[in-house]
């Protein structure tokens, strides 16, 4: 990395908080500017906490269609294992099995994050 690179970066880094800095002061120094920039801020985590809800709604839609089709394929699975009692379950099989549970634990994490993020928006949108 260029010497000039780092500098101009750092000096831009100092430029961004001496105007975050100055913006803040104005703000708190003036009433007006104060309730203005807090409504903007409210309606802004309101978008974000609708985007967060309707992408949450989005990936649960996934996951249950996920393990829809799994537990489908399972049962096909199942049906023809038991229609032929001679065949014993295949490596193949339980791989796939292994697979779809790290896919299932994957999303249920996600979910959950999901949810936590949710409600850490409106805890502080209230």
């Amino acid at each position: 990395m260029d010497k000039n690179t780092v500098f101009q970066t750092l000096q831009q880094g100092v430029r961004v908080t001496v105007g975050a800095t100055a913006s803040l002061l104005e703000t708190l120094q003036d009433p007006q500017k104060r309730n203005t920039t807090l409504s903007e801020l409210q309606s802004q985590l309101s978008q974000q906490t609708q985007l967060w809800a309707e992408k949450g709604l989005v990936t649960e839609e996934e996951a249950r269609r996920l393990v829809d089709a799994w537990l489908a394929k399972q049962k096909s699975s199942a049906n023809s294992t038991s229609s032929n009692p001679s065949s014993s379950t295949s490596p193949s099989s339980s791989v796939t099995f292994n697979n779809a549970q790290s896919e299932i634990q994957a999303l249920t994490e996600q979910l959950i994050a999901l949810k936590n993020e949710l409600e850490q928006a409106r805890n502080q949108n209230n």
